[in-house]
């Protein structure tokens, strides 16, 4: 018989949490808080090209603001996390689901788009790519927003005008052109090149002709070569169809071309415009694709939603996107207008930037660590 009955039992030791679990628990977390702050806070972008250059440069990595405008709610909710619309390791495999698909609406933010912000957006014209993707899956790019809703935009041998006005770039706004250089035979080095950051362009001959892309700086450093005895822009006149006239925004019957563009009035909300057929195709993307209409030409009569229509009244915000890499961007001279619910954020600053071409730690361009994006 056993005497030890009065005793208290003792209470069996729990047993530890398992690892497994705890380690799932955290990464739960962490990508939940991350999606969150990536979504409605901040988020990382890197500039795959060319086209912001000098402003910008290959191998920047930024953070964009979404509260700077406003956070921008989901259109697909149902998505992988912290990937945009390709799952990682596969080419094509979509990282989202479209069984939910939200009306666009944006939260209250910090203030509105300005004249010369550094915006980044999902690629508009992404659909004729991509016709499967949402709006808020479609490619990000980053331009400058040089036109607001109601401006007029215009182009004049390369220079930019906005209701008539001449748009002055600033120090930080480094616009860069294609420049016809003539040298006495003297060919530049490639040592000499990169000194002056100048890295698109090609010989045309061996006795001295190049095609450089050049912007103020690097092109007052070219003109104090004393070898160098002719620099001039190169610039498509006004009316004369170029390789790109066909792709120009809206379409080639206007012979506009990238220096020579316009006027062309941005559309905004509430705003009510004339159609016909001779500018029925400035305005029918906007129509169709980003306001969901119906739209049908008979017998040079246009229908919307089936009725006749000799007016259309905008719902939404547009914008006007630029490079600052004037000869070589593909943006809204091509594409045209950047509807307000493709608008991601502001950016803000970049936090590294590294040059593929060098080596080591030669690599990281340290001067650029933590400048602010203007």
């Amino acid at each position: 018989m056993s005497w030890q009955f009065w005793k208290k039992k003792e209470k069996k030791k729990k047993k530890p949490k398992s690892e497994i679990k705890s380690w799932f628990n955290a990464i739960l977390f962490a990508v939940i808080a991350a999606t969150i702050l990536r979504t409605f806070l901040i988020e990382a972008y890197t500039i795959p090209t060319s086209s912001m250059e000098k402003s910008l440069l290959i191998g920047d990595f930024l953070f964009v603001s979404k509260v700077s405008y406003g956070p921008r709610v989901p259109n697909t909710p149902l998505s992988f996390p912290l990937v945009h619309h390709t799952l990682p390791l596969t080419k094509n495999t979509p990282a989202y689901l479209k069984w939910i698909q939200l009306d666009y609406h944006r939260m209250k933010g910090m203030g509105k788009i300005e004249r010369n912000d550094c915006v980044v957006f999902n690629y508009p014209a992404d659909d004729a790519l991509h016709p499967e993707r949402p709006v808020d899956k479609k490619e990000n790019y980053i331009k400058r927003c040089v036109g607001l809703p109601g401006d007029v935009i215009e182009i004049k041998n390369t220079g930019l005008f906005v209701n008539g006005e001449p748009q002055s770039t600033t120090e930080k706004m480094k616009n860069q052109f294609r420049y016809y250089v003539k040298t006495d035979g003297t060919l530049f080095s490639q040592k000499t090149l990169n000194k002056y950051n100048i890295y698109e362009g090609q010989i045309l001959s061996r006795n001295g002709d190049y095609e450089l892309m050049l912007n103020n700086e690097s092109l007052e450093a070219i003109r104090r070569f004393t070898y160098v005895k002719k620099v001039e822009k190169i610039v498509a006149e006004k009316g004369v169809k170029t390789n790109s006239t066909e792709l120009i925004f809206p379409d080639d019957k206007f012979n506009w071309n990238l220096d020579n563009f316009g006027p062309l009035t941005i559309p905004a909300k509430g705003m009510t415009v004339d159609i016909d057929t001779q500018n029925i195709q400035t305005y029918r993307r906007v129509i169709e694709s980003y306001e969901k209409n119906t739209l049908e030409i008979v017998d040079d009569n246009i229908y919307i939603n089936g009725n006749l229509s000799k007016s259309y009244t905008f719902q939404m915000d547009y914008y006007w996107m630029m490079g600052d890499n004037r000869h070589n961007s593909l943006d809204s001279r091509y594409w045209g207008f950047v509807p307000e619910d493709h608008v991601v954020g502001k950016a803000l600053f970049i936090w590294m930037s590294w040059d593929k071409n060098k080596k080591g730690i030669h690599k990281i361009r340290w001067n650029r660590l933590f400048n602010a994006v203007h």
